[in-house]
């Protein structure tokens, strides 16, 4: 074991005293001194070193009531509110002041309450970005200055004693029998004069001072005992005392005893919950503590971990605890007395930064995190003997790989509550619209609340901004049921510096992971496409976690595939080759080991390599996705394109494993680029709405009937027409459901829906046996298929003026056209050839065998003006019945007051949704269930009415459960 000396250790927490970011005058202030802080930028986590300002304080203070929480009270201004109270003045560089003057009228302070901290993050103004540049303590942590009370007060000096959590055995120093602690102890005396001071070790005084210092040197080899208290007391004039208090544990790291057989890694709760077994793989650390709920964090000999080295470069920490109350605990691992982190298996984590934001109606009763008894995230774990979760799947069979139909969204864009629980309400929507897959961007664990996901931390746990692990099943569940596969967007090229094995081995130095990781690279071989810290995909360890997060989902969550994120990273190969041979194998020993688990998960790649790479990968079985959207979108916006390579065929593959896509969460949307940038020609525009949105259904046609697996972005049925940099790339985006009460953008739904449902009514239309020519690089473009039972045509005008082509059509017979239902009858070969005239954005699919006829009229050229309700009229809210948020939508034919309502079955008033003016035209109101008063309301019938003053009212009703 590597020797833990002393005064090695002093040093690094003297450094750490010094690095305190902040000073006061008067040194040792009280509440009832005139206070200035004084803030260093280049100490503390130095978020701010060399900002030139302006600089803001958020402050706050700690009560008695407080204290123990670090909740802070009192605050001044919210957070991102720049007032010149809180403004500071720069001394010198890097040197900041905040006059605060008498805490009790800076802060409004009542008399009777008792302030023990001042408390401050130090911060810029609103970056472009809209982040803010933060100046904090160490770690991250808040900044708090202690307001002495008067008497006397008993401090060290050395050891430099940390107080962040409120009792010293939550943050002990270590050190063995042949270290020696030199001890330096003093106190602070505000208004009286210190007569003695006295050291104890474990109940027994081993040295005096008739003075206000006492210097002593602890040897560990006089003490048996593996836990020392040492108490510094001092004592004044009136016979006040004050204690300071600290703990050192002896002789760490000597427990070597071999894991039970077949323990894994992570969190294994025993029969009946009656003990819990903890393993973290930590080669070249010394010793590992385990703290949490069931020891007050307290750092315990009993808790200490056993080591099993089975080499240098593989040694497990692991330890059973007896747990006899049922319910769920919070723990860390606390690392070399140092670093505290939580389970990198752990399946549920509280976050003590973004947790307070998650409401309560998307995750009820969440633990709180246990404020001021330790830092950084921490892991849970539950011992309660509920049953497990009642999956009703079993007769869900995964629709084939060519026939998907994959509907990708963000469930923070796609609804306003963010939850799996009103997700669930959605599928019916979905169902309607006819895809069998849903991919849901990344959902494990990521940084923050409020991300597109791919920054990811935690690999097994669930995101809570989402909703509870059982939320996320019953929608797992419920997806089954309606025959929809559920496909989930995982991200195992990087993460980033809240990931526990990014933390576990760290190079402050250079801020990067250190050699020693065993997971990940110290710098990403690629650069110029790389992001966070890079996964070492040649270590067996990156190997072996990868393996377990994959296999994780599918059996725990019934989770059908994956979408892995950016594939082309899977390498140490430096540089950008095109086609590279490690990456290859490293690909396919992931899909193999899986496969051999279930061998009808799907994986998909997002590679971006040679397409001879991919097309081996397809080989092996897997789907790589197929970004065509620049030549689908230029067609859409009236200019030359050809999407032919959105076929696998067009790029040599045996096998249709291409997804193609015209839009992705990546990409720019369809229909805002019809209307910024869309071709015009006398009257014909698609910078005009109702043109943009049947050039959609254009492209459409052409998308759907190619065959191989589809992808669909969430709300593209729809033409959604907010820019993905609006306003910017990753910040949310407006949710438009009213879009589905316009009666444009509902054709375009019901176009898409009868696209899809045409597809997988017809192997024709995804079948790897279909024969395709492609003539696509033309204004007018024609697809002929031809398979075993059918045969179709499908041909477009691209252009924005009048064309005519010659059309073949493979056979003698009768060719059906599919949305209007009219025939061709083709009695001769010499009738073959067909010359068609079309319009702008015209275009047909015809079949040789007929077809259910869609919806007549869907496809009609709407005037602008058509959805602009001439009526005062209202639609019935959407999801019916909901538990989460419901979409209440209207329409009012002009531009004055009204007043929206909600009221119970006895015609008692429950909420007032809106009132006041409103401009003509089709809006819509959210109810999430609470009341007035914000309480939420019961289960129930409601109604929901609204009024004008001439027009009279319009009433709904619908359901709420919770």
């Amino acid at each position: 074991m590597k020797k833990i000396m002393i005064m090695c250790l002093l040093m690094g927490i003297i450094t750490t005293a010094k690095a305190f970011p902040v000073t006061s005058d008067p040194v040792y202030p009280t509440v009832n001194d005139s206070v200035i802080i004084y803030f260093d930028a280049t100490k503390g986590n130095q978020g701010l070193k060399d900002f030139a300002g302006p600089v803001y304080a958020h402050t706050g203070v700690l009560t008695d009531e407080s204290a123990s929480s670090s909740e802070w009270k009192y605050v001044v201004t919210d957070w991102g509110e720049d007032t010149p109270e809180t403004q500071l003045s720069q001394v010198e560089t890097n040197l900041w002041k905040l006059v605060i003057g008498y805490p009790r009228d800076f802060y409004a302070i009542p008399e009777e309450v008792n302030v023990t901290h001042l408390a401050f993050v130090f911060r810029s103004s609103q970056q472009p970005d809209g982040s803010y540049l933060e100046g904090k303590d160490v770690d991250n942590q808040d900044i708090f200055v202690e307001l002495y009370k008067p008497g006397i007060t008993a401090r060290f000096i050395t050891p430099a004693v940390m107080e962040s959590f409120q009792n010293p055995y939550r943050e002990p120093l270590f050190m063995t029998d042949h270290d020696t602690l030199d001890i330096l102890g003093t106190s602070v005396q505000l208004f009286t004069e210190t007569v003695r001071t006295q050291l104890w070790v474990n109940g027994t005084l081993v040295s005096s001072a008739e003075d206000d210092t006492l210097s002593y040197t602890l040897i560990g080899g006089d003490y048996t005992n593996d836990l020392l208290q040492i108490d510094l007391i001092a004592e004044d004039l009136y016979e006040l005392r004050d204690t300071a208090s600290c703990v050192v544990i002896k002789n760490p790291g000597l427990k070597e005893t071999p894991r039970p057989e077949g323990l894994e890694p992570g969190i294994t709760v025993g029969p009946f919950g009656q003990s819990v077994t903890f393993c973290l793989f930590a080669p070249y650390k010394d010793f590992v503590y385990l703290i949490g709920d069931f020891n007050d964090w307290s750092v315990l000999p009993e808790f200490e971990m056993s080591r099993d080295s089975i080499s240098e470069h593989e040694v497990w920490y692991w330890i059973s605890v007896p747990m006899d109350e049922q319910k769920e605990y919070a723990f860390q691992y606390l690392i070399d007395g140092e670093l505290r982190i939580a389970d990198p298996y752990t399946q549920k984590i509280l976050d003590p930064w973004n947790d307070p934001y998650i409401p309560e109606s998307v995750y009820p009763g969440l633990k709180p995190y246990p404020q001021g008894k330790t830092q950084e995230i921490v892991s849970t774990f539950t011992t309660e003997m509920s049953s497990s979760f009642n999956w009703t799947d079993t007769a869900f069979v995964r629709p084939p790989r060519e026939k998907l139909v994959i509907y990708e969204l963000l469930i923070r864009d796609f609804l306003a509550d963010h939850s799996y629980e009103t997700l669930m309400d959605t599928l019916q929507y979905l169902k309607k619209l006819g895809l069998n897959a849903i991919e849901l961007m990344p959902f494990s664990e990521f940084e923050g609340n409020s991300s597109w996901g791919y920054n990811p931390s935690f690999y097994f746990a669930p995101d809570k901004y989402y909703g509870t692990d059982l939320a996320l099943k019953r929608f797992i569940n419920g997806c089954h049921q309606q025959g929809i596969a559920v496909i989930m967007d995982m991200v195992l090229n990087h993460s980033y510096g809240q990931s526990p094995q990014v933390r576990m081995y760290w190079n402050s130095t250079e801020s990067r992971p250190s050699a020693e990781n065993p997971w990940f690279n110290e710098v990403s071989p690629n650069p110029d496409y790389s992001w966070g810290f890079d996964f070492n995909h040649e270590s067996p360890w990156t190997q072996a976690f990868v393996d377990s997060v994959l296999a994780f989902w599918i059996r725990e969550y019934h989770i059908d595939g994956y979408r892995l994120d950016f594939t082309k990273g899977f390498t140490n190969t430096s540089g950008d080759p095109g086609y590279d041979v490690s990456r290859i194998n490293l690909i396919k020993r992931l899909g193999n080991v899986l496969w051999q688990k279930d061998s009808t998960a799907y994986l998909i790649l997002e590679h971006w390599a040679d397409n001879s790479e991919e097309q081996i990968l397809a080989n092996e079985g897997f789907m790589l996705w197929g970004n065509v959207t620049h030549d689908y979108q230029e067609a859409s916006m009236g200019y030359t394109s050809d999407f032919s390579w959105g076929f696998y065929e067009s790029r040599g593959w045996a096998d249709p494993h291409l997804i193609t896509y015209m839009e992705s969460h990546d990409e720019e949307r369809i229909m805002y680029k019809n209307l910024s940038w869309g071709n015009v020609s006398g009257d014909y525009s698609i910078q005009e709405t109702t043109t943009a949105l049947n050039r959609i259904k254009l492209i459409s046609a052409f998308f759907y009937t190619l065959p191989g697996p589809k992808m669909i972005w969430q709300f593209g049925e729809l033409g959604y027409d907010v820019s993905i940099d609006t306003p910017c790339r990753v910040c949310e985006k407006p949710i438009r459901w009213e879009y589905y009460h316009d009666v444009r953008r509902k054709n375009l739904f019901k176009t898409t829906a009868a696209l899809i449902r045409l597809r997988l009514s017809n192997p024709l239309f995804y079948s790897g046996n279909t024969q395709v020519d492609m003539d696509t690089g033309g204004m007018v473009k024609i697809l002929t298929l031809t398979g075993s039972t059918m045969r179709s045509v499908i041909v477009g005008n691209f252009d924005v003026v009048e064309k005519s082509a010659e059309v073949t059509f493979p056979r003698i017979g009768v060719w059906y056209d599919y949305f209007s239902g009219d025939s061709l009858i083709m009695e001769n070969l010499a009738e073959l050839n067909k010359s068609l005239t079309l319009a702008p954005g015209e275009f047909h699919i015809y079949t040789d065998k007929k077809q259910p006829l869609p919806e007549p009229g869907i496809l009609t050229q709407l005037n602008e003006d058509a959805f602009l309700s001439q009526n005062f009229e209202l639609f019935d809210n959407y999801p019916n019945p909901f538990n989460g948020i419901t979409r209440i939508v209207f329409a009012v034919p002009v531009k004055d007051y009204f007043t929206l309502q909600v009221f119970d079955v006895k015609g008692r008033q429950i909420k007032t949704l809106y009132q006041g003016n409103l401009d003509a035209g089709i809006h819509t109101i959210h109810w999430d269930g609470t009341t007035e008063s914000g309480q939420n309301a019961a289960s129930g019938l409601y109604f929901y009415r609204i009024d004008h003053r001439e027009m009279g009212s319009l009433q709904g009703k619908m359901v709420y459960l919770k």
